[in-house]
Order: C-alpha cells, then structure tokens, then sequence
C-alpha cells in the first residue's frame, strides 16, 4: 500500500500573502495582549452589532417569505438575533461575560482542530510541531476560561484573543518558511 503525500501548492506557499498575514496577526496579538479589557468589550460591541445586523435582516426575509409558518419561525428567529445584539450592544459587560464562555469554547475546539491539523501536516510541513504547540495552547486556555469564568472574564477574554493571535501568527508564519525551504 502507497501513500501519497498531498501536493503542496507552491503559489500558495511562496505567496508574501501568507507572511503578511502572519506578521499581522502577530501584531493584533500583541495589541490585544496590551490592551485586554479594550479589546474585551470591543469584541463584544462587534458580535453585539453582528446580531443587530442579522437580526434585521432575517427579519425582512421573514416578512417576504410565503407560507404562514415560515413567516412565523423566521420572524422569531429575527427577533431573537435583534434581541440579543440589543442587550450585548446595551450591556457590554454582561455580554463579556457570554462572550467568554463562547470564545472558551471555540479556542478550545479550534486547539483540538489545529493538533489534528498538524498532524496530518507532520510529512509536508518541517515546523509542524508550531501548529501542534498553538493548539494545545488553545486547549490548555479553553479550559483555563471555564474554570476561572466569571472572576477574571473582563480581561480574560482580550487577553486569550491576543494569546492566541500571537500563537496563530507564530505557527503561520514558521510553518510557511519551512515549506518554502523544503520545497527549495
């Protein structure tokens, strides 16, 4: 039985997009880091206007749909997303407090995501080990917010956005310069 190692995109690869992107991602992390509170509540306003937003729109689409209990599910549904970006918008600190425990959660699911990743990575990429540190980083920090929720979730939660930004941008960023220089 052959295995056959996926083909490595080399346009992708050598792209200066990648880097930049990386670089970026590095300096967000470190600003968050700087400024975790900001960044907390800031994070916060966003998904709380993100709801806003989708709320209005499932909303109309409610309103165009044809059949009677469509109408109704949707319009619900619209309701509840205009609802809840309303408090989150209102009340950022307790929407901090929900949005930690979602962040929790999807830096701990991501982590889990980016060892598995790293992994499969292991033959096609020199520095995958940086993908495997990243999450279980995010592991390690998914599980850190749940159990110090609600003490430290005013800062807690730009803190680990920049913790895993910064991580984030580490890995991209080692990972890309090893596949460059194996495929050189």
């Amino acid at each position: 039985m052959r295995v056959i190692e996926p083909e490595i995109d080399e346009q992708v690869i050598s792209s200066g997009w990648t880097t930049a992107i990386a670089v970026l991602m590095i300096i967000l992390g470190i600003i968050a880091i700087a400024f975790p509170f900001l960044i907390g509540v800031a994070s916060t306003l966003m998904f709380g206007w993100i709801f806003i937003f989708a709320g209005i729109i499932q909303i109309v689409y409610a309103l165009q749909s044809r059949g009677a209990g469509q109408v109704i599910g949707k319009l619900i549904l619209g309701l509840l997303y205009l609802f809840a970006g309303i408090f989150v918008v209102a009340k950022p600190l307790e929407g901090v407090l929900a949005l930690t425990l979602v962040l929790g959660i999807t830096i701990f699911v991501q982590g889990i995501i980016q060892v598995s990743m790293a992994f499969q990575l292991r033959r096609t990429a020199p520095n995958w080990i940086w993908m495997v540190v990243s999450g279980i980083i995010g592991i390690i920090f998914g599980i850190f917010i749940w159990s110090s929720f609600p003490f430290s979730a005013v800062w807690l939660i730009g803190t680990y956005i920049g913790v895993n930004l910064l991580f984030d941008g580490v890995w991209m960023l080692t990972v890309n310069s090893g596949q460059r220089r194996a495929l050189q």
